[in-house]
């Protein structure tokens, strides 16, 4: 990201998590931090931050490690339930600064986007708390209990400079001008380049040969690229070349890419979400085809080997039991030049002596010695000659043990060969493997992209259900929506379910006009009472009434109040008695996703198969959800358990009421 992305992106940040608070905090991989983030009145937001690439807002579901690492833990701990004050960029460099507010005052998490990247925590003071990456440098360090630097500015930050400084630019003599703005501003090469396109200025021209007029168009085309960024004038968009390939994102339409093909956005964070998602996915694929090209490449070279062993090892067998053969069928004769050398030897004789001996009785074509090669007398070795094959035997052994000897060899060949053979089958096994699973995991690999949050329904910020008959049963989780529920949801029609104790949430049965059964009935009481205060009293069961919209008021008796949450109800309560305490917890998939539902067992089993209730208990909502999620990949097939166990288990926990509960049983 560019210095220009990054004031766009930090301009939209504000306008968009400004205040919000930080829900959790995830580490996707080693270098990629994924945020969620709680905006009032406004949508969960997630916000992905990849140290020295990228930060933006995302809309697609990124994959959740099991356990988060140290780094992530101590973001955690500090930074979880915290409030964000603000987002800066420091100095117009890429490196952004999210300006956090704590019960010990306010903390910075600093995001650097240049070189290899860092995430850095300080606390109220400025020392640094932890980073994603220690290291010493030359201007400064980055080290636990140090007080943090910024790295030097690359150039003035041209949102503080006047015409007069533009004047400066000539100093840098002959020097290309491109090349002098990199050194002046900290605008970076690419927007330097798009800086001059919009001046009509030749990015070669030597600095020192700039006309007043050229700095007149320099100063004033940027004032204007930097005005579009202080007043959020964005126009973003995705950049595509000739073959289709996305090459950029930018805030801005820029000269430099005219007559390309463009993907506008509505933001800029949507744009770069668009974008770095297709760049992951390419890049996924490519390290995935030199994985596997890698691979293929090592056992074909391995299969090369083994076929040359395989040839080897024939050729071997062959050459050994022709040997074997050959001795065999000259039996006689080779014992009788064996023994004569011996026997010349015992005489006296010196080896020099017989060699001799032995070539002139060859010469005369004399047998046995016309076998006669050459002797090796160091090596105790006699070289014999036989139907042009040479080999030697040993003197000290006899012709016998000499051609067992061959033979030996000839059986270990084979069992080579054999082996050599199968390590050859396994080798082709693996290859022929390769190339078929190959397509297989390609698409894999490259999908879709990842799928993207669904945009959540009003009611999803309610308890809720959808009733075995298809009602909509909605229901307060505090006092604020209660009130909002009941004031801003609430239709004529409607049915409305309490608990008969203080600190219940008040249940609404959106009816549009039809008539309620009494199955139904028992249903939206069920979760009236489940996420009641009865459930922390660890009741099994309470009572439970409901009204018509007209018999409920917010205006109290004379000389009484009516706190936030809580409501008059006039007329006759029509009682539910003794209505069990219980919610079941369930996965639907839908549209590629796995959805996770709650409420009573009995609207539950009519969407899904695979359920698990729960009761009042003492496990903590974070255990028993990790639970629940077990449990219901076990029950699934083989193919969908690892997604069901990468089901977020904040998604489980917003079912389990009052955060503690216990497993009653599980239901497929």
């Amino acid at each position: 990201m560019t210095s220009f992305d990054i004031a766009a992106l930090v301009y939209e940040l504000n306008q968009t998590i400004k205040d919000g608070r930080i829900e959790n905090i995830y580490q996707v991989n080693h270098a990629t931090l994924f945020l969620r983030l709680h905006i009032p009145n406004q949508p969960t937001q997630q916000l992905v931050i990849e140290a020295g690439k990228r930060i933006h807002l995302t809309f697609y579901i990124l994959k959740k490690p099991l356990r988060p690492p140290t780094f992530c833990m101590t973001l955690r701990k500090y930074l979880r339930n915290c409030r964000i004050e603000e987002v800066q960029q420091h100095e117009f460099e890429r490196s952004v600064v999210f300006k956090i507010r704590t019960r010990d005052g306010v903390i910075q998490l600093i995001i650097e986007l240049f070189g290899g990247g860092n995430v850095i925590l300080t606390n109220p003071q400025g020392v640094i708390v932890t980073a994603h990456t220690y290291k010493r440098m030359r201007d400064r360090n980055i080290l636990r209990n140090e007080t943090f630097r910024h790295a030097p500015p690359s150039g003035k930050n041209p949102f503080s400079i006047n015409r007069t400084q533009v004047n400066e630019l000539r100093k840098f003599g002959q020097l290309e001008i491109v090349r002098a703005l990199t050194k002046f501003l900290s605008i970076g090469g690419l927007y330097a380049e798009e800086l001059l396109l919009r001046a009509d200025i030749d990015k070669k021209t030597p600095s020192q040969a700039l006309t007043e007029q050229q700095l007149d168009s320099v100063f004033t085309q940027l004032r204007t690229m930097l005005s579009q960024l202080a007043e959020g004038k964005f126009d973003p968009a995705i950049f595509l070349d000739e073959k289709g390939e996305w090459i950029d994102v930018a805030p801005l339409r820029l000269k430099r890419h005219e007559g390309l093909e463009t993907k506008p956005h509505k933001t800029f964070n949507e744009a770069l979400d668009e974008y770095y998602t297709q760049i992951t996915m390419y890049e996924s694929v490519s390290k995935a085809r030199r994985e596997y090209e890698q691979e293929l490449a090592k056992q074909r070279r391995m299969l090369q080997e083994q076929q040359k062993t395989l040839e080897d090892s024939k050729k071997a067998i062959e050459h050994h039991k022709r040997i074997g053969d050959l001795i065999y069928a000259h039996l006689g004769e080779l014992q009788l030049l064996l023994q004569e050398i011996l026997d010349e030897k015992q005489e006296g004789k010196s080896w020099e002596q017989i060699v001799n001996r032995l070539k002139e009785a060859k010469e005369a074509k004399l047998k046995p010695y016309v076998y006669f090669d050459s002797l090796d007398s160091k090596n105790m070795v006699l070289n014999v000659s036989i139907a042009d094959n040479v080999f030697p035997i040993k003197i000290t052994s006899s012709i016998q043990a000499n051609a067992a000897h061959y033979y030996e060899k000839m059986k270990r060949a084979a069992k080579k060969l054999e082996g050599s053979h199968k390590a050859l089958q396994e080798t082709q096994a693996k290859i022929q493997e390769l190339e078929k699973v190959w397509t297989q995991k390609f698409e894999e690999v490259r999908g879709e992209a990842p799928p993207k949050r669904i945009k959540k329904a009003w009611y999803e910020k309610f308890r809720w259900f959808y009733s075995s008959e298809g009602f909509l049963v909605v229901g307060g989780r505090d006092a604020t929506t209660n009130e909002i529920l009941i004031k801003k949801h609430l239709e004529p029609q409607d049915i409305v379910f309490h608990a008969e104790i203080i600190g219940a949430p008040f249940v609404i049965v959106k009816t549009g006009g039809k008539a309620v059964s009494e199955q139904i009935s028992h249903e939206a009481a069920q979760l009236a009472a489940s996420y009641s205060r009865a459930w922390r009293e660890k009741f099994g069961t309470v009572d439970v009434y409901w009204v018509r919209p007209d018999q409920i008021s917010k205006t109290p008796p004379l000389g009484q109040y009516v706190k936030k949450g809580a409501f008059v109800i006039h007329g006759t309560k029509n009682h539910i008695k003794n209505v069990p305490l219980r919610v079941a917890i369930g996965i639907k998939r839908e549209d590629e996703q796995f959805l996770v539902i709650g409420g009573p067992t009995n609207a539950i089993r009519r969407q899904t198969n695979s359920y698990v209730e729960v009761v009042p208990g003492d496990e903590t909502s974070a255990t028993l959800a990790k639970q629940i999620r077990y449990l219901l990949s076990k029950k699934a097939v083989e193919d969908l358990q690892k997604k069901i166990l990468e089901v977020p288990i904040e998604q489980i926990q917003q079912f389990i009421p009052l955060g503690k509960g216990a497993i009653f049983q599980v239901k497929k």
